[in-house]
Parts: C-alpha cells; sequence; structure tokens
C-alpha cells in the first residue's frame, strides 16, 4: 500500500485523474506528439514542490522528468512511466544591482520575460533568439544565443545554479562547491543528474545601438552568395551576429529566397556603419532582390520577426549539425538542405561562430565555425512522414563537413552524432553515476542503446 501523498503548493495529477492527459502535454511546443505516458504530473509552484516532487518519486519507484520551457523539440520533458515536474507555473526572477547577476527560474522565457526585465535596468543576458524559450533547457545545452560568436555561450554566463540532487536535497553549485554538478549543468542537457531550480546569471550592459544588414537573392546565387560568406565571415568583428538562412519571404514569391543578415550591437551608428561594412563586398550585390543597409533595430523588433517564424500549434522536425570544410565542400554539402525546402513555412539557418572561441572547463565543449539547422513546421499529421524523410535525405548530405550536433537542436532517438568532445562524455558520465546511480532521471532519450556521443547516420 502507497504512502499518502505529500501536500504541494502546486497540483498533482496520475494518471487517470480528470485533468491528466492535457497536463502530461501541456506546453510541449512541438505538437507531433509521441506515444509516451507519464505516471504522473506535478504543476510546480515553489521550490519546496519540486524537493517533495523528487523525494515523492524515489518512494514510488518512478523517474523523474523535467519541463521548463517545453521547446524541446524531441518532447524530452514527456517520459513513459515518469514524473512529469512541470515548471511552467514556477517563475521567479531577482537581480542584484551590485553583483550584476540575475536569478531567474528554469520555466522563465529568456526572450518574453527576462529581456524586458533586465533590459528596464540596463543590462542584457545573451539568451535564446525564440522569445518563448524557457532558459533551463536552453542553459543545460549550452545555450546558443544572441551574438554566440562574440558574446559566448550562455552557459558561460551561468555563475551558479540551485539543484534537487537524487537524493532530494536542495543544494548550491558553483565553481567552488558542488564543482561537479557545476560543470555538468552547462552543457550536459537532459543528462543533467538533478533538477535545477535556479540559474544565477551574469549580465552585459545593454547595446547603445542594434543596427542590421540584410540582403535578399534568389536561389541562383546560393553558390557565389555563400562560397563568399564563408570566406569572409571569420574576419568581421565580433559585435556582429551573422546567420544566413533560406526560406519564404513574403511579398517576394512563392519559392525560398536566400537571406544574409548581420546585426551590429555596438555603441552608435558610426560603429555600426563600421562594423557592417564588409557585407557591401558581396560580389552578387548588384542582383539583391533587396537590400536593407545598416538599419537601425531593437531585439524587440529581431525578437518578432523570431516569432513569427516559429508559430505556435505545429507539428516540427528539426535537425542540425556542426560543419566544417572548405567553401566549396561546405556549399555543395548544404545546397540540398537549403535550397529544396518542403513547405513555405520550413527554413535552413547558416550561423557563423568564426573565429571560434576557447571554450571554459564546462561539459558544453563542441563547436565549429559553422552550424547549420533546419526547422519543418506542418500542421496536417498526414504530413508527417514525408516531411520528416525530405529532412533526414537533405541532412545526409552535410555527411562529409558534418563535426557534430548541437543538442539544442537534436533529437538522438532519430539520429545520434557528437555533442561534446570525448574526454567531457567520458567525464560526464562519471559525473552522472556518482550522483544518479539509482538512474532516477530520466536523462537522454536515445533509443534502446542509449545516448553515445559518436556520429551515427542511420535513424
Amino acid at each position: 500500500m502507497s504512502a499518502p501523498l505529500p501536500h504541494f503548493d502546486g497540483e498533482l495529477l496520475l494518471r487517470g485523474d480528470s485533468g491528466f492527459d492535457d497536463a502530461a502535454v501541456d506546453r510541449i511546443f512541438n505538437r507531433r506528439l509521441p506515444d509516451r505516458t507519464p505516471a504522473a504530473v506535478l504543476r510546480v509552484a515553489s521550490e519546496g514542490d519540486i524537493v517533495g516532487g523528487v523525494r515523492l518519486a524515489r518512494e514510488r519507484g518512478w523517474q523523474v522528468a523535467v519541463r521548463s520551457g517545453g521547446h524541446s523539440w524531441a518532447q524530452w520533458s514527456l517520459r513513459e512511466d515518469a514524473l512529469v515536474l512541470d515548471l511552467g507555473g514556477f517563475k521567479e526572477m531577482s537581480y542584484d544591482p551590485g553583483t550584476q547577476v540575475v536569478t531567474a527560474t528554469p520555466s522563465v522565457k529568456g526572450g518574453m520575460e527576462l529581456a524586458p526585465y533586465l533590459a528596464s535596468r540596463g543590462r542584457i543576458f545573451p539568451g535564446g533568439h525564440c522569445p518563448t524559450v524557457g532558459i533551463g533547457g536552453f542553459l543545460l545545452q549550452g545555450g546558443q544565443g544572441w551574438n554566440a560568436r562574440g558574446w559566448g555561450w550562455a552557459a558561460e554566463y551561468v555563475t551558479a545554479v540551485d539543484v534537487v540532487t537524487a537524493e532530494g536535497e536542495l543544494v548550491r553549485a558553483d565553481a567552488e562547491h558542488h564543482s561537479d554538478l557545476y560543470w555538468a549543468a552547462r552543457g550536459a542537457g537532459p543528462g543533467f543528474p538533478g533538477v535545477v531550480t535556479r540559474f544565477h546569471l551574469r549580465t552585459l550592459p545593454h547595446p547603445r545601438h542594434l543596427a542590421h544588414t540584410v540582403q535578399g537573392f534568389a536561389l541562383s546565387d546560393f553558390d557565389e552568395v555563400m562560397t563568399w560568406l564563408h570566406t569572409l565571415h571569420g574576419s568581421v568583428t565580433d559585435t556582429v551576429e551573422i546567420v544566413a538562412l533560406t526560406k519564404t519571404e513574403p511579398g517576394l514569391g512563392d519559392e525560398p529566397v536566400l537571406l544574409v543578415t548581420a546585426v551590429a550591437m555596438v555603441d552608435d551608428a558610426d560603429e555600426a556603419d563600421r562594423a557592417l561594412a564588409p557585407f557591401r563586398t558581396n560580389p552578387a550585390l548588384e542582383r539583391a532582390l533587396f537590400v536593407v543597409d545598416n538599419e537601425p533595430t531593437t531585439f524587440e523588433d529581431e525578437r518578432q520577426g523570431q516569432l513569427a517564424a516559429n508559430p505556435e500549434g505545429h507539428r516540427w522536425a528539426v535537425d542540425n549539425a556542426w560543419i566544417s570544410g572548405t567553401p566549396e565542400d561546405v556549399v555543395s554539402a548544404t545546397r540540398r538542405v537549403c535550397t529544396t525546402l518542403p513547405n513555405a513555412k520550413s527554413f535552413t539557418i547558416w550561423f557563423s561562430m568564426a573565429p571560434l572561441r576557447e571554450l571554459p572547463d564546462m561539459a558544453f565543449s563542441l563547436q565549429s565555425e559553422i552550424y547549420l539547422a533546419s526547422y519543418v513546421p506542418w500542421e496536417d499529421e498526414n504530413e508527417d512522414a514525408r516531411h520528416q524523410e525530405w529532412l533526414a535525405d537533405a541532412m545526409a548530405y552535410l555527411q562529409p563537413v558534418t563535426v557534430g550536433q548541437y543538442l539544442g537542436d537534436s533529437d538522438l532517438a532519430r539520429r545520434q552524432l557528437r555533442f561534446v568532445s570525448d574526454a567531457s562524455w567520458e567525464r560526464l558520465r562519471k559525473v552522472i553515476a556518482a550522483r544518479d546511480p539509482g538512474g532516477l532521471f530520466v536523462g537522454y532519450l536515445a533509443g534502446p542503446d542509449g545516448a553515445t556521443n559518436a556520429n551515427h547516420w542511420q535513424a
């Protein structure tokens, strides 16, 4: 006979309870929902609920899964027979003007909630581009945020994490205390052996001036433009975020186009003009469908564009790769995934990380000078197979130039690539074994053989 259920500030729903089915999939962004049913869902309302939830799971023999923002493409929080800790109702933020550190809970949305909170204080945190993404999964996976090539990975700004361990104890992990958890919390992703209740984050002064350059081209110019960009991007000053993408652009017809975008995050218009000047050397500029050159913008304007590109209520297939090679090899390998998009809502991005910065000692440890990811949304479930098959086929062409993958856009159950260095993988496995020897936390969703941190191209 099971012990009585403890009191929670939030709501505990067991399988079979009224409202359980909706709670199990609540806030999951990718509506291509899997056939997995948790044992229970705890809608967390306080830090004490997280502690109590972990202890209850230990008593009941459940594993523990965590849902922060719900934006995992693979729905990592929806796990068979596990207790889902849904953190959506547990949102707290505080800022210390003395240390310029902001503290926030995992379900706080980086763009919609944390960014304006900090902007009102003249500060910024390099959070994710999509405004509705919660900071929890984003940071645990490394955090590819605004101007990552210049400001670095968002996980580099984590000064401490508050964590509920597998024993149900709340601890603070930083460089000097529980340093193994602090190391793992910056890159382990869903393999992290604990539940983060709060992140403590270093902030930056808010840029005084933002300006962007946007150039649009027909796909017939893809090879020339991308060859030029590949040779240029590493020499551009690191105050500029550089992204190329292919998408269907309103007002430019029904066919996808190539967009070269650059956002300068600087002190004034003159500095922006100098920073964006290299993009005026594009050899195909005279054939551009349109050109926006050094036009003032804001983070809010940029976020609105991200919201439009990432619609709610859709089914998604997403994949990615860290790529490296000569301009000729990279352009050839990326042509298919960039130029044969399967529908008008899909898009593929090419994201510059060059020149590569040396990473600090943290679990996140694998990157290359170019990040490529393809995002395919649709609404009709009858189109599932077609879109997934297109993505798998198009990504397969990247194999000759692929270094690995970024956890934030990955589904390890469909295809595995390396996501941390070999040394970090061995270290991470030891941390997980020491901190969670009984496998209380669900870990990676990676098929029958588990996560391997190795390149496997066959799905």
